[in-house]
């Protein structure tokens, strides 16, 4: 009888934010927070789709790839077809992560590509010496102190810190070769570059398969009466630990350290804010 029809439900995970900036208060996308939503996305429904919501500046490279290859295996095990939807920005990282996808698809504002890797620090060496201060390291091991702050750069830590960059590049590089295959279009030099580009253009290149949205396209796929139902992913932050203990009245301070928490979260959000900045969010 029609009343007895179970409508289909489409799993759907959402990858939101910046990926591996862990702090206290501040939890980014790891495995760790995401590999139980993933696994619960990919066993929860009959339906033969999964989607994923993807919104993400960018972030560690490693975390990026072990999402992506996590949300991968499961798809080949599963037998379940996933669709990828970039919201604001799905760029360096974030594109790495919307790689999983069987189909990726954005709004017509939305960023995409990014695909490169970048390396960013400060120098002040400069400023301790008008200051007087002097600066002693000692370590076990010549390149133990390579790229620190408070020295001069030398010629052969920059060297190393680039051959790094090529490594990691051309495993990003893999993946988007590997995923995305004869549907790239344009040269390397610029699919390639760290450029990023609006949805259309991105379409252009072949970096998404088409303009849409999670609902839109579910629609298409398994019918009007289909269902979205979000998984949410795991909470790794101080403060959600203690939601768990309605009766403690233990201080942040006391079971952080206090300031030293506080300074790391605070460099991540400023860390964080550097990354929406980049694309204008």
């Amino acid at each position: 009888m029609w009343f007895l029809k179970s409508r289909p439900v489409v799993p759907v995970l959402r990858f939101t934010g910046p990926i591996g900036m862990v702090t206290p208060l501040r939890p980014g996308l790891s495995i760790s927070q995401c590999a139980g939503a993933i696994e619960k996305a990919f066993r929860m429904s009959k339906v033969p789709s999964v989607a994923i919501i993807v919104n993400s500046p960018g972030g560690s490279p490693v975390q990026s790839n072990l999402i992506f290859r996590r949300v991968r295996q499961l798809a080949e095990e599963k037998k379940k077809t996933v669709y990828v939807f970039c919201e604001d920005v799905a760029a360096s990282g974030g594109y790495f992560l919307a790689l999983g996808g069987d189909e990726i698809y954005a709004d017509p504002a939305s960023i995409v590509g990014s695909i490169g890797v970048i390396f960013a620090g400060f120098g002040f060496d400069k400023a301790i010496e008008k200051l007087g201060i002097s600066r002693r390291v000692y370590t076990a091991g010549e390149a133990k102190d390579a790229l620190d702050a408070f020295r001069p750069e030398r010629p052969e830590d920059v060297a190393r810190i680039k051959d790094l960059q090529r490594e990691v590049h051309d495993v990003f590089i893999g993946a988007v070769k590997e995923r995305r295959a004869e549907r790239l279009k344009g040269p390397d030099k610029e699919l390639f570059s760290g450029a990023f580009w609006s949805a259309p253009r991105a379409l252009e290149h072949g970096l998404i398969d088409g303009i849409s949205d999670v609902r839109t396209k579910m629609r298409e796929l398994h019918g009007d009466k289909v269902r979205l139902r979000v998984v949410p992913l795991e909470r790794g932050g101080l403060l959600s630990r203690l939601r768990r203990f309605p009766g403690a009245s233990a201080r942040y301070e006391d079971l952080t350290g206090g300031g030293l928490a506080f300074g790391d979260d605070l460099i991540s959000a400023i860390e964080t804010r550097a990354l929406w900045s980049k694309f204008g969010l």
